[in-house]
């Protein structure tokens, strides 16, 4: 494990907790303003954080969206000079309408060295077979 492992995964934990958490401040903050986003539920990939922000804020209005927990697991990180690639096994509760559910899933987020901070700048969720 290199100290640019060490760094990316202490990122995509901070993303994670703050996600756990429902700390939607925190959790953008690990995201550059120009991230992208594909999630299996929507039928758009999501082309700025600001349109994620929005997408959270309508579920947060309209449906009562709460995280309620989150656990990530089978954490692997790739790496290359300016950028880093994790991905993990995640399993979370969320509360939509009223119901609680749990989501098993995977998620690939690549980040990029911005400064002195790694930021997300890609998404990528889906269901875990």
């Amino acid at each position: 494990m290199t100290v640019k492992d060490d760094e990316i995964l202490a990122a995509a934990a901070e993303i994670v907790a703050a996600f756990g958490s429902h700390d939607p401040l925190r959790y953008f903050d690990g995201f550059a303003m120009d991230a992208s986003f594909i999630f299996y539920s929507t039928p758009e990939r999501l082309e700025s954080r600001a349109a994620y922000e929005t997408l959270w804020a309508t579920w947060e209005s309209e449906n009562q969206f709460r995280v309620l927990g989150c656990n990530s697991t089978n954490h692997h990180v790739q790496t290359g000079e300016h950028f880093g690639i994790f991905t993990h096994d995640v399993e979370t509760m969320i509360e939509m309408d009223g119901l609680i559910d749990t989501m098993r899933e995977r998620e690939t987020i690549v980040f990029e060295k911005r400064g002195i901070r790694w930021l997300a700048v890609h998404e990528h969720l889906s269901p875990r077979p």
